[in-house]
């Protein structure tokens, strides 16, 4: 069974940074494309970053330029840079495969809660 776990939210204010981390677990997390996912309050789940298998990004037009997705395949672990932060970033966050698009691969995680105070 799949498990993915969140961490690294929290509350900061407008500029600032955060690091989130996905530890997966329960599959071939190498061969995987893995993506991040936000919910603001009263919104739907929006795909924010994507990484493939090899390392290839894309993001949403409303990330470009501040944050950042990697992966470390010996860790089992995705990764989300993000840096001047706004309000509207404000959601929880949550990390899932990409094939399936919104609906996610796999069963979500308790996400993170990223809120950011202008």
């Amino acid at each position: 069974q799949v498990q993915l776990v969140e961490s690294g939210g929290g509350l900061v204010q407008a500029g600032g940074s955060l690091r989130l981390s996905c530890a997966v677990s329960g599959m071939i997390f190498r061969a995987a494309p893995m993506g991040w996912y936000r919910q603001a309050p009263g919104k739907q789940r929006d795909l924010v970053a994507r990484i493939t298998s090899s390392g290839a990004t894309n993001y949403a037009d409303s990330v470009k330029g501040r944050f950042t997705i990697s992966r470390d395949n010996a860790k089992n672990t995705v990764y989300l840079q993000i840096n001047s932060l706004k309000p509207e970033d404000t959601a929880v966050y949550y990390c899932n495969g990409v094939r399936l698009g919104l609906r996610g691969d796999y069963s979500w995680g308790q996400g993170t809660q990223v809120t950011v105070s202008s």
